[in-house]
Formats: C-alpha cells, sequence, structure tokens
C-alpha cells in the first residue's frame, strides 16, 4: 500500500482559489479527495500545503474535513515533499499527486503503484512517456529516493517541480512508464484556466448526480470529452 501526497496551493497564478472553487456545490479539491479515496492501493492521504497565510483558509477547511495536513513553503514544493514525509513519518512507496485534477482516475493510480512494485523501480509515472490526458497524472516512487533529492537537488526546477532530480538521473533512479494503448495525451482534464474549469464543470454537472463515481471511459462517452486548448 502506498502514501499518497496531494500538493495543492491557493495562490495559482492563472486561476488564483481555484482548488477551493466549488464543483457540483463543494470545493474542487473535496471532489478530488473523493476521487482519490476510492483508489484501492492507497493507505493514507496527506495534503501538502504552504505555510503562507495564503493557504490558512485551505489548511483549515481540510482540517474540518478530516483531512490529514502538512505545511511547508510555498516556492520549494520538494521541501514541503520532504517536511511531510519526515514529519509524518512516510517510508515506502509514495504517490504525487496535484490538487488541479478534480477527474483524476483511482484505476490509473492503482495502476502506476503495481506497476511500480511489480518493476521494482525507483520511479515510475505516466507523464514522462504521455498517452494519457492530462489531469490523469500520477507518480510514484520510494520515499528514501525523494529524501536524496531533497538533500541534494539545488536547480530551483528540480526545488519547484518535486521529481525532476529523480527522473533526470536514471543512471542513480531506476524508472518505469505506465502507458495505454490509445493516446489521449492531446486531451485536457485538468484545471489550469477558467476553460479547463469550465469543462470540469460540465463533466460533473452531466455525470455526478447519478453515478458520483463515475470513470474515466463514462467521461470519455461524454458528447464534449474531446476537450484540448492551445496551452
Amino acid at each position: 500500500m502506498a502514501v499518497a501526497i496531494l500538493q495543492a496551493r491557493m495562490s495559482s497564478s492563472r486561476l488564483p482559489g481555484k482548488v477551493m472553487k466549488l464543483l457540483a456545490g463543494r470545493p474542487m479539491v473535496e471532489r478530488q479527495i473523493e476521487r482519490l479515496r476510492r483508489s484501492a492501493t492507497l493507505s493514507r492521504l496527506i495534503v501538502a500545503t504552504s505555510d503562507d497565510a495564503s493557504d490558512d483558509v485551505l489548511a483549515s477547511f481540510l482540517a474540518d474535513i478530516g483531512v490529514e495536513v502538512h505545511r511547508g513553503p510555498l516556492a520549494d514544493v520538494l521541501g514541503r515533499y520532504v517536511g511531510a514525509i519526515e514529519a509524518l513519518g512516510v517510508s515506502g512507496q509514495v504517490v504525487r499527486l496535484t490538487a488541479d485534477c478534480p477527474l483524476a482516475d483511482p484505476g490509473v493510480i492503482d495502476d502506476c503503484v503495481r506497476l511500480q512494485a511489480r518493476l521494482r523501480v525507483d520511479y515510475c509515472s505516466n507523464g514522462r512517456n504521455r498517452t494519457y490526458p492530462r489531469g490523469l497524472d500520477v507518480e510514484v516512487f520510494e520515499a528514501q529516493g525523494l529524501l536524496i533529492a531533497g538533500r541534494e537537488a539545488s536547480d530551483p526546477y528540480d526545488r519547484e517541480h518535486v521529481t525532476p532530480f529523480l527522473y533526470r538521473n536514471p543512471d542513480r533512479f531506476t524508472q518505469g512508464e505506465l502507458v495505454q494503448g490509445r493516446d489521449e495525451s492531446a486531451l485536457r482534464w485538468t484545471v489550469d484556466t477558467p476553460e479547463d474549469f469550465a469543462f470540469v464543470e460540465r463533466v460533473y454537472a452531466a455525470l455526478y448526480p447519478t453515478k458520483p463515481d463515475f470513470t474515466s471511459d463514462d467521461i470519455r462517452a461524454l458528447p464534449f470529452s474531446h476537450f484540448e486548448s492551445e496551452l
């Protein structure tokens, strides 16, 4: 079983406060957590947010709904993950997720967790050789590897994006890739812009009232599911 660490903040540059925007009547981050809790391979879910005052409302909300929270540096997201691992006693498999993916697929997460375990690699993801829509992204790695990255990584890019130190050093960290037969890499099921959020709202309006545990195939079956943008 793996521990998921979901990074979230209120200060998104393109769509500020998006994680708390209402989606089917509840904050978007809560809707994503609903989906993540359906994963069969996750034993624990931690939200890593910042210790900046802008995230006070987010941290308070998550605590109120019973979600485990760790707070750390706003810009040094790698440091935030390392802080969560060390402070909360995390070991073994860690799953990195981002809180702009309210269409996250628990089955894809399970597939990646199981693939990493089966291959016995240090790092596994479905985003390096992308075949899944953006918004179904998942990375699985060993906690010990990220602690090494936290000690050694000095490039600001590595600190901001958490895992590049792992996948940019394949001589030190073995790697695996989760891919699917169809190429859906052009699809946007993530939320970075108002247009993205409008698409996700349409998906939830169409599916959530009658099937709150809707699947990726349910989304694919919608007549407007082939959403792409210029990003």
